[in-house]
């Protein structure tokens, strides 16, 4: 009982930041054309060409949820989300240029990745696909889906991305120096450094 009501706690918090639009205000048609071009001339550099990063501390974005894009760019430019290679180009762009990237890169296929890290994995199946009770712990996979696909409009994709980034990501949540997700924050503080690179490891080899 008290792993459920971490679960329904953490689905409260968790519900979508957006709309992206104010009441009475008609969104402009978004452009995935435009969105490809802003890209090219803001992105590709760290992200790549068609999304894919190649960096492993610079995410993949390729087929990410646009909403999900859209609510992390406006947050690196208000400065919720506090990186400062991030805000400086989030702050370039209009929100229109946010949804027409993020449109764009929704359209891209992603490449999978893989798991590096064999004596870790079925410790990272474990807390991705059930968490860890006794810890009051939730499985991953209630918000990202068994595959890593996510759930579109709330809670992002994480199939095949790269292990540093996504330990990297989870640390920054641990440690308080990623504010922006309050569930994310209530999990990642409850993970050991191991615990968090296994996680990581299995997710990197989900498809």
């Amino acid at each position: 009982m008290k792993l459920l009501a971490s679960l329904l706690t953490a689905a409260i918090f968790a519900a979508p930041a957006f709309p992206a639009f104010s009441a009475g205000e008609t969104p402009a048609k978004v452009d995935a054309a435009k969105g490809q071009a802003s890209y090219g001339a803001v992105c590709a550099a760290c992200h790549a060409a068609d999304g894919n990063s190649s960096v492993p501390l610079q995410p993949k974005l390729a087929g990410q949820h646009p909403e999900y894009l859209v609510k992390q760019l406006r947050e690196f430019k208000d400065g919720k989300r506090n990186d400062p290679v991030m805000k400086g180009f989030a702050s370039a762009l209009s929100d229109g240029d946010m949804q027409n990237i993020a449109a764009w890169l929704h359209t891209q296929a992603p490449k999978n990745g893989f798991a590096k890290d064999k004596d870790s994995i079925a410790l990272g199946e474990r807390i991705y696909r059930g968490g860890i009770q006794e810890r009051q712990i939730a499985a991953c996979a209630g918000c990202h889906s068994p595959n890593g696909v996510g759930i579109p409009a709330q809670y992002p994709r994480l199939s095949g991305q790269h292990s540093d980034y996504t330990v990297k990501t989870l640390t920054a949540f641990r440690d308080g120096t990623r504010g922006n997700s309050i569930p994310m924050a209530q999990v990642a503080a409850k993970l050991n450094d191991r615990e968090i690179k296994a996680v990581a490891d299995y997710i990197a080899g989900l498809r």
